[in-house]
């Protein structure tokens, strides 16, 4: 029988919106709960908590992934990035607006992790037809059912990025 050497907390610094947060966390500790629990960042919301309904969607190098199934100190030296800083300093990102003017929440909850897929859904050029973009929000679930509105503010998003980089 071999035994499973005990490790204790681990100092790791996480760049997250473009800030390096210095932090001492369990190496089982997941980003969600280190976003969440240590830095108090709140946005990304726990869902499930199993990598199944999107409410936790972050941004790692550019790339989304469930940050309830990746571990804290697999992110040191990545940037991450969160619905708190999408926008950045030029205020709230197009995606963000069209989900307000298209009403593409309901309860609220799974929206910054919608948001955060949508944005990668856009950039990532999987936009062109509602059929792709369903396909391509598929990890992302809406309790609520605000699906229409949700399709609605990415296509509104999309037009509007296209037009302000033409």
């Amino acid at each position: 029988m071999s035994s499973v050497p005990q490790g204790g907390p681990l100092g790791i610094t996480l760049r997250i919106n473009g800030t390096e947060h210095r932090i001492v966390v369990e190496p089982r500790t997941t980003l969600l709960d280190a976003l969440r629990e240590v830095i108090g960042l709140t946005g990304t919301k726990k869902g499930c908590d199993r990598g199944e309904c999107g409410a936790c969607t972050v941004h790692v190098d550019g790339l989304r992934i469930n940050a309830c199934c990746t571990l804290a100190v697999m992110q040191e030296g990545h940037s991450i990035t969160t619905i708190e800083g999408l926008g950045g300093l030029e205020g709230d990102h197009h995606v963000q607006r069209a989900f307000i003017a298209n009403d593409g929440f309901q309860c609220g909850f799974c929206t910054p992790g919608q948001i955060m897929s949508a944005a990668s859904c856009i950039a990532e050029g999987h936009a062109d037809s509602d059929a792709e973009i369903r396909e391509w929000m598929s990890g992302n679930i809406c309790r609520c059912a605000a699906y229409p509105q949700i399709i609605a503010a990415i296509r509104s998003a999309r037009s509007r990025m296209e037009r302000t980089r033409a």
